[in-house]
């Protein structure tokens, strides 16, 4: 009988896409926005990297909140609010205006990742993190490909404005239907007796500490840590790739492969689809290759190594013209970068000796990617007003990808182990 936890990656699957066909839809109507507001490349960077700015502000206090309130409710506000400001978004008047609503948005989407890390440690077993996270994760590259196609399709038919208002409002329906089914697994009550007993039963069997409640004051004792460094800088050696190729892959296709709005959603949803399958099939690799002796010394890192270096191959692309080879090293590229980020968010937990820190140790490894990733679009615009291209953008993520390895690989190899809270129960945080 199919296990009914596989709803969960469902939910996160879609929760992930939703969020970045939202992110995605300015970058593919950045054109016709960049024309109506008069916006050169510098200011269209600073743009795209607006709605980080609130995002990795708010990222460890929603991982306190999810930690506290748990993740029903969380995740329930923070997909509200940005699907709201994505709708917002059609109705800018001005530069700032725009602005406001990439911020507004930013806070919404930071509840995403730490809610849907903790989802993972709730629900799943340590020997199906990978592939769980990797199906996560997928979403981050489904909703490029279909947000690609689907905002190309409604800005060639009704303009860029009508695009924000119908894929903001996408969102309400993944809200209605995680507000009817969600629940955790002692309660939810389409879960088998027997998968819930399984389900809580080996949660139970990784920590002790399941009882143990936690303070915010557990985030500093967290960045103590050497793993928790490693992992948060090597997650933003990706993450500035992903920032690259999200904001910046349609206009680098439009302005120097000559692309219609159309044939960029094309081609742009192309090597994020097959990164998809990709990186599931190796996020389930992944798990296969662990013992659950590996998995608790975090061994899962060699591979997070291997798809950051593999990712690398993007520094190949000012060398290239045909548009097949360029979309074939995309590929790679975007499903190496993808696979080593939903490894990174498995390793995480399979470091993390206490679930309880689990939504705060999220918030870091997220913060310290979008660190990096705040920087990306900006960056970008530099190099394309100094340079008059993009082979140096390619250059930059390329060295950051090896750098990331590196680090991955030096800094990553001791739990994450840290004291529990000893104040009484009575003082102490609800799950």
């Amino acid at each position: 009988m199919a296990c009914r936890r596989a709803w969960i990656s469902v939910f996160l699957f879609t929760l992930a896409m939703i969020n970045y066909v939202d992110r995605v839809a300015l970058s593919v109507a950045a054109k016709p926005v960049a024309a109506e507001f008069g916006l050169s490349p510098v200011q269209m960077g600073y743009l795209f990297s607006s709605f980080l700015w609130t995002y990795l502000v708010c990222l460890i206090p929603m991982g306190i909140l999810v930690d506290r309130l748990g993740t029903k409710i969380v995740n329930a506000a923070g997909i509200a609010l940005w699907s709201l400001a994505t709708m917002a978004t059609g109705g800018a008047w001005s530069y700032a205006s725009l602005v406001a609503t990439r911020l507004a948005m930013g806070v919404g989407e930071s509840t995403t990742f730490p809610a849907g890390g903790r989802v993972v440690r709730e629900w799943i077993p340590a020997g199906e993190r990978g592939v769980t996270n990797a199906v996560f994760l997928g979403g981050t590259q489904a909703g490029p490909a279909i947000g690609a196609l689907l905002v190309a399709s409604i800005v060639s038919m009704i303009g860029w404005r009508g695009s924000f208002l119908v894929v903001g409002a996408a969102g309400g329906l993944w809200l209605l239907a995680w507000l009817v089914w969600f629940d955790q697994p002692e309660r939810a009550s389409w879960l088998g007796g027997e998968e819930r007993a399984r389900i809580l039963r080996e949660r139970s069997a990784e920590t002790r500490a399941l009882e143990q409640k936690t303070g915010a004051s557990r985030v500093f004792d967290l960045l103590r840590t050497r793993s928790m460094w490693g992992l948060a800088l090597s997650e933003g050696c990706a993450v500035y790739t992903q920032y690259l190729f999200l904001t910046w892959l349609p206009s680098y296709l439009q302005s120097t492969r000559n692309l219609t709005i159309l044939k960029t959603g094309a081609f742009t949803a192309v090597p994020y689809a097959a990164a998809i399958l990709l990186g599931i099939a190796l996020g389930r690799f992944s798990d296969r290759l662990l013992s659950k002796e590996g998995v608790s010394t975090g061994r899962r890192r060699n591979m997070v190594v291997a798809m950051l270096l593999g990712s690398a191959v993007i520094m190949l692309t000012p060398f290239v013209e045909d548009i097949r080879l360029i979309l074939a090293l995309f590929t790679l590229s975007l499903t190496g970068m993808a696979t080593a980020i939903s490894l990174n968010f498995a390793l995480v937990n399979d470091l993390l000796r206490n679930p309880q820190d689990s939504g705060k140790a999220m918030s870091i490894l997220i913060v310290g990617g979008n660190a990096f990733g705040i920087v990306a679009p900006i960056v970008t615009g530099y190099v394309i007003a100094g340079t008059g291209s993009y082979d140096w953008a390619f250059g930059i993520a390329g060295l950051l990808l090896i750098a990331g390895a590196t680090i991955s690989l030096t800094m990553t190899r001791t739990p994450i182990e840290i004291p529990v809270d000893s104040r009484p129960a009575s003082h102490s945080q609800a799950v």
